[in-house]
């Protein structure tokens, strides 16, 4: 942990150590149990979250939240639904008649997509069954299907395909959602081949719009698709913390919360 002092090392291990099997614990604790002032225990965390090893709070710590798997996305309809819905309310509001528009797999796009009935002229890219299915109907639509294999669990389409496709297409704005968000790590998700699509639907988009619950905020997965600076904007909801809000509008990113 750079150049630390031996003591200094060995407290922040503990402090992770700590973590791992409390998974919260507050700074008043710490001090007590490592027999230091709280200002120490304080720059402590603030090196440990510099690093992503822990997620700062109000008068405590926690340990970041790493993901491998996720539940179908038949499963995950009904979680967080409000939520949801307010947000794609909200980023659907961003859309302006006439342009062309990338939508991307996952239960909050859809909220998107069922908000985009009042716009004239669009042209939406998906590599989402579930979305082409809800837009399919719309004659103001001119909808784009990409192709690709079908990765079952998500209704969505993935690999080189997709990609071929992509890279012969632009559009003004790309709308995503994403397994894992972090400060320190940006955007993660779990399988390696649609982690390698994300990375090539981010490229098509002038503008990259993220539509996040506050349960995305401080996970890791697997794969690593791009910085949290890819992104320009973010949609959430009034549950991801102030802080991290905060943060992120110091990155340069426009936060919105619904």
């Amino acid at each position: 942990m750079g150049t630390e002092t031996p003591l200094t090392t060995r407290r922040l291990q503990q402090i992770e150590h700590i973590l791992k099997q409390r998974q919260h614990i507050r700074v008043t604790e710490l001090s007590e149990q490592l027999g230091v002032s709280e200002p120490t225990i304080r720059r402590d965390l603030k090196k440990l979250e510099a690093i992503g090893r822990v997620h700062r709070e109000h008068g405590g710590v926690s340990a970041p939240t790493s993901t491998t798997s996720e539940p179908p996305v038949l499963q995950r309809v009904t979680e967080n639904i409000e939520e949801k819905r307010r947000i794609g309310l909200l980023a659907a509001a961003l859309i302006q008649d006439g342009e062309t528009l990338f939508l991307g797999s996952g239960t909050t796009t859809l909220e998107v997509a069922r908000h985009l009935n009042e716009k004239k002229n669009l042209t939406v890219i998906t590599n989402a069954l579930n979305i082409a299915h809800q837009l399919a109907g719309n004659e103001n639509i001119t909808l784009i299907i990409t192709g690709g294999v079908i990765r079952h669990s998500e209704l969505s389409m993935i690999g080189h395909i997709v990609e071929q496709t992509l890279r012969e297409l632009r559009a003004d704005k790309a709308i995503i959602s994403m397994r894992a968000v972090s400060l320190q790590d940006g955007l993660t998700n779990v399988d390696p081949l649609e982690t390698n699509t994300d990375r090539v639907i981010i490229q098509c988009a002038r503008q990259v719009i993220l539509v996040a619950d506050h349960n995305k905020f401080d996970k890791i997965a697997t794969g690593v698709v791009a910085p949290i600076t890819a992104v320009h904007t973010i949609v959430t909801d009034d549950q991801t913390p102030s802080t991290t809000i905060q943060r992120l509008r110091g990155l340069g990113i426009e936060v919105y919360q619904a």
